[in-house]
């Protein structure tokens, strides 16, 4: 009952006029973020532990605000893909550096797209597939499966194919193998059984190491993307160089300097404008749980 309720919402909301279905959400994203204390102190202990309390409570006030804010707008883009067309995507979406990308494919390569929290990552992951090439999305299973539903009809809207993270090896295996794009998150926190360590905004953090793996067994290219925006109208998907993987007799190692390689992409990624970061995840609650207490 209460999803049917959602969608007769969502039906209402989008024969709003743009401008005003987005003040609606910006509405919401204000209270949430004065009713949610609990993820605002999420949000400051992540900010004090990777700025070493440089920042001013005035400073993170902001960042936080900023981070609820993107977050229901993400929940704004994910509900407009749904009914938006590839022209009205391409009105809003620039893209930054496909040269990148056509140089993997001229030497008949797949790409592994790393990727992370930041900005609108709904409208990114769509840009890619219905810009440049369709691709895999890995993604964790949600507890409300139709909530679930809903999102992976949006994130499919412009071809891509999301799989559950659960034994999505295999699978990813075999469309690497026929050439197909994939799309894997670095910044989640992950079980302290996989990923390897890295340095990540200067604090030591295990991070997945399957597109260092991915890339180096099956000779495909690490592209680092995300997208940004300066007015939350128009975006930019910024495609960056290819993250080289070395092939020699040391796999691990070849593999740790491939992973380190994507963590220094984030960080400096992150550095330049924390604004668009996720900071409302516990993102360093296996390696450092300290920080949360």
């Amino acid at each position: 009952m209460g999803f049917k309720l959602f969608l007769l919402l969502e039906k209402f909301l989008m024969l709003l006029p743009k401008q005003w279905r987005k003040g609606f959400f910006t509405l919401l994203g204000m209270i949430a973020y004065r009713a949610s204390s609990r993820y605002k102190k999420v949000s400051d202990q992540n900010l004090d532990f990777a700025f070493d309390g440089r920042l001013s409570q005035n400073e993170k006030d902001k960042i936080t605000k900023y981070a609820f804010k993107n977050l229901i707008y993400n929940f704004l883009h994910a509900m407009e893909l749904r009914h938006m067309s590839k022209e009205d995507l391409q009105s809003r979406v620039t893209i930054q550096n496909i040269q990148a990308v056509q140089k993997v494919h001229k030497e008949g390569r797949a790409v592994i797209y790393v990727t992370t929290h930041y900005s609108s990552w709904e409208l990114g992951g769509a840009s890619i597939g219905a810009f440049i090439e369709p691709l895999i999305a890995v993604y964790k299973k949600m507890k409300n499966q139709d909530y679930q539903e809903w999102l992976l009809d949006a994130r499919g809207a412009f071809g891509n194919i999301s799989m559950e993270k659960t034994n999505v090896v295999k699978p990813l295996v075999r469309n690497l193998k026929k050439g197909m794009a994939c799309g894997l998150l670095i910044d989640t926190n992950i079980n302290p059984k996989e990923g390897l360590m890295v340095e990540f905004l200067g604090k030591s953090i295990r991070q997945t190491s399957t597109p260092a793996y991915l890339a180096r067994k099956f000779n495909a290219a690490i592209i680092p993307v995300t997208i940004r925006t300066d007015d939350e109208q128009n975006y930019t998907l910024m495609l960056f160089d290819e993250i080289p993987v070395e092939t020699t007799d040391d796999i691990d190692a070849d593999i740790a300097k491939a992973t380190q390689l994507q963590a220094d992409w984030l960080t400096r990624l992150i550095s330049s404008e924390p604004k668009f970061w996720f900071w409302l995840h516990r993102r360093w609650k296996n390696d450092h749980p300290e920080i949360y207490d």
